[in-house]
């Protein structure tokens, strides 16, 4: 259903920094300081980051992977009411990996205005970072926890012929990479910790070698592994 002209609200999926809380741009804090409600993944989280930028005092509304389902409709009905709502993430862009796919789809079936402004993501920051080719790449989201599943995942990623891009949790990168060292000990590897954060690193080589680093220094913090077949 089109958009109708007649509805003076409208829904905004707002970009957040993915670690620098300067990484945010002068769009986001002029429709951060003008719309009437903000839906965040995490109250609490995103207080601080408003209070950070001096946007104290907006009416909040936690919207998250379990509730979005059953919230969207009562965003929907305030838009269409009048109301400009933002809706962020705890970090990046709402919908990838983030609440955020559920309540497009709503705007999308109900005729309800909304926008996706441009800014962070981690994603396109560590394809960039590791030096793997761009022109080509897939986003595979969190790996699962089951192995088999995992393993699955990282075989198609390097059978493609793209730049694999997947979230991993800090205790399970190390079993990660022992099973990409299974399937192919030569694979490009990058694992990028910790972006725009100031402990941020990249970690490049065979997945033999990032897995022998990763054996002996125990990673910390937010990850994003990036795989290519070797040349």
């Amino acid at each position: 259903m089109e958009p109708s002209s007649e509805i003076s609200g409208r829904i905004i999926l707002v970009p957040t920094p993915i670690g620098n809380l300067s990484d945010i741009t002068l769009r986001a804090l002029e429709i951060l300081r003008g719309a009437d409600r903000i839906a965040c993944e995490d109250t609490r989280h995103s207080g601080q980051l408003l209070a950070h930028h001096g946007i104290p005092g907006k009416p909040l509304v936690s919207l998250h992977e379990h509730n979005e389902a059953r919230r969207a409709p009562d965003l929907i009905a305030a838009a269409r009411a009048g109301e400009t709502i933002a809706v962020i993430s705890d970090a990046g862009m709402p919908g990838i990996s983030d609440p955020g796919y559920r309540l497009v789809q709503a705007c999308i079936e109900s005729g309800t205005p909304f926008e996706v402004l441009p800014g962070p993501s981690a994603v396109i920051t560590a394809l960039i970072g590791s030096g793997f080719p761009c022109h080509a790449f897939r986003f595979g989201g969190f790996l699962s926890v089951k192995s088999g599943k995992r393993r699955s995942a990282l075989s198609s990623a390097l059978d493609s012929g793209e730049t694999g891009i997947f979230f991993e949790s800090p205790h399970r990168i190390v079993s990660t990479l022992e099973i990409l060292t299974e399937i192919n000990p030569a694979a490009k590897t990058c694992v990028a910790r910790e972006l725009t954060k100031k402990f941020e690193t990249y970690h490049r080589g065979t997945a033999a070698e990032v897995l022998a680093h990763f054996q002996s220094h125990a990673p910390k913090g937010e990850i994003v592994l990036l795989v290519h077949a070797p040349e």
